[in-house]
């Protein structure tokens, strides 16, 4: 069991005895620049830091230095380690190895979406993993989802109340959401309500999800207690938010990469004040984070022109206070975790050194690695075990219409006017089978895609939204061959042609996750797309693509498990066949 307070009654009382001379601080950074979020302005300290904890700010130097670190910090400047509001920790990375990747950069602290531990493990065991996970460097914070964003079956008994009040009364969850499901709400949905209205009752946000939502919905969603929302694709939307008294994320991902274009049109609008906006990068794939997660972002509003103190506040101040972490988080002051980013130059929010939790995890331009592994076969996270066969008899198509993509995410019906009934399909059209398959193998859909590529033969990914597994291509004979090698790899991403594997990306956490690091997955994910691209794909981001065929909080249709989903009908077209 992990302990009921931050920071135990003898850790306390060895603080204060830092305080009084008796005993001797771990760091002392002297000379310090850094930046003071109550006064919003530079100010020269010397910084005392006791194992994971800021206990002094202020002129003085500690009484006793016997093993002590003292570190002059002349002409550097020191910031809040930053936080990521919005992680997605399942996007090829896991929970670990992204916390590690962006940390390096000064991203010390992460809010991460729980959906696939929900679909995944047990309550027990996810809440014995998130515990360990928060002894990382890194602080590890988590959201507690009130539904999968797709349609499953058993959806009543993993979103039940007993599970939905354990995750919420968490202690390392500080969020209800996001609220992909809000219509539902608003169509008088009470289970839904109820558990917005518990979240409220235990002081913690609700984030929403409202792409293009009116001025009388996100009213509507104010009323039933949502706070913030990270779905602004306009200054006007912006805009919109914070008249209303939201907390804005302004987003810059793989598929929304929005950050300039909304600051140059908030500015237009005469936003000036910056308190209630945050940044996010939305969990984007391993690739998009080449240049850095957080820090990429503050640099972005740099050069549009928000002040410097803003900009950093955005990254670190404004999202503790957000999630009333104030208290740990963002302000480098005393009781504060000691997340510190040593920058060079202001001007450069990419820290040259990084302390996290009291440790040095990069030091002078040089990553030092704290925790290299992580027991993940101990919490039931492991190569999945496909004890089952398909079969060209699987592949049979006879759907009267398709899913056409219009982006990397949203699909749209078609009616399919050519013979679906043979086992190769022409090069000379975009149109591919497309097959979702239980994991378990107890079912299928069978349809079209349109738009995806003209020239992949085999495609296969244990990669969903559901973990469960995706087939695309226009030779079913290379579709199986794909889908065989995955098995093989226990999980995975798998490109065939011609009989032969040209690309595979390994997801050894139950056909999801890989446990390779970010700079290999940044390498296998950019090699994929390029070849994607050279078959087809035309469109920016297809991880997203696989993680969203079966999302119904998207338009228009969608392919889940149980079935061909109407989105804005809500009902199921064509259902899923059992094998």
């Amino acid at each position: 069991m992990p302990d009921r307070y931050r920071w135990r009654t003898k850790l306390i009382r060895e603080q204060i005895a830092v305080i009084n001379g008796k005993k001797s601080p771990s760091i002392v950074l002297k000379n310090a620049t850094y930046l003071n979020q109550a006064l919003r302005k530079w100010i020269k300290a010397n910084i005392w830091i006791h194992l994971d904890r800021i206990v002094y700010v202020g002129n003085d130097m500690p009484e006793r230095l016997d093993g002590t670190e003292v570190v002059d910090c002349k002409n550097m400047h020191i910031v809040p380690g930053y936080i990521e509001p919005h992680v997605h920790p399942f996007q090829l990375y896991n929970p670990h190895s992204f916390a590690q990747y962006a940390s390096q950069t000064g991203t010390t602290t992460l809010i991460n979406d729980n959906l696939m531990f929900v679909l995944l493990l047990s309550n027990k065991k996810a809440f014995s993993l998130i515990d360990e996970l928060n002894n990382l460097p890194s602080s590890m914070y988590w959201w507690c989802r009130y539904d999968p964003q797709t349609e499953i079956a058993g959806e009543g008994q993993i979103f039940c109340p007993d599970n939905i009040k354990d995750w919420l009364e968490h202690d390392l969850v500080v969020q209800g959401g996001e609220l992909t499901s809000w219509p539902k709400a608003l169509d008088g949905d009470d289970f839904l309500l109820h558990w917005m209205q518990e979240t409220k009752r235990l002081r913690k946000p609700i984030e929403g999800h409202f792409p293009g939502a009116s001025e009388k919905t996100l009213t509507k969603m104010l009323l039933m207690g949502v706070d913030s929302d990270h779905e602004a694709i306009t200054g006007e939307d912006v805009y919109k938010r914070l008249v209303q008294g939201y907390t804005a994320s302004l987003r810059h991902s793989s598929i929304r990469p929005d950050l300039p274009k909304l600051l140059d049109e908030m500015f237009e609008l005469g936003i000036d004040h910056f308190d209630r906006l945050l940044f996010t990068t939305d969990g984007s794939p391993p690739a998009f984070y080449k240049d850095g997660v957080i820090d990429k972002l503050i640099k972005i509003a740099l050069e549009k022109g928000v002040p410097e103190i803003d900009a950093y506040n955005m990254a670190s101040y404004n999202v503790a206070r957000h999630y009333n972490l104030d208290s740990l988080h963002g302000m480098i002051g005393p009781g504060r975790i000691a997340h510190l980013n040593i920058l060079d130059d202001p001007r450069n929010p990419t820290p040259v050194s990084v302390i996290a939790k009291g440790k040095w995890i990069r030091r002078d331009g040089v990553p030092i690695v704290n925790v290299a592994t992580f027991p993940w076969e101990q919490y039931d996270l492991k190569p999945q075990k496909i004890d089952w066969e398909l079969t060209m008899d699987d592949l049979q198509f006879s759907m009267p219409f398709g899913m056409e993509m219009i982006n990397s995410v949203i699909m749209k019906p078609y009616s399919i006017n050519f013979d679906v009934s043979v086992d190769e399909l022409p090069m000379d059209h975009d149109e591919s089978f497309l097959m979702l398959v239980d994991k378990n193998g107890q079912w299928r859909i069978n349809t079209i895609i349109k738009g995806f590529a003209n020239k992949v033969c085999g495609f296969a990914s244990s990669f969903s939204n559901t973990a469960d597994f995706v087939l695309i291509g226009k030779s079913k004979k290379d579709m199986l061959t794909a889908f065989r090698r995955m098995k093989e790899l226990g999980g995975g991403i798998v490109l065939v042609e011609n009989g032969e594997v040209i690309h595979e990306i390994e997801l050894k956490l139950s056909g999801v996750m890989s446990t390779k690091s970010l700079d290999e997955l940044i390498h296998e994910e950019t090699e994929l797309f390029r070849l994607l691209q050279e078959r087809g794909y035309k469109f920016i981001d297809p991880v997203y693509t696989l993680l969203f065929l079966s999302s119904t909080h998207l338009p228009y249709i969608r392919v889940t498990p149980q079935g061909i989903f109407d989105v804005m009908k809500k009902t199921v077209l064509f259902p899923s066949i059992m094998r």
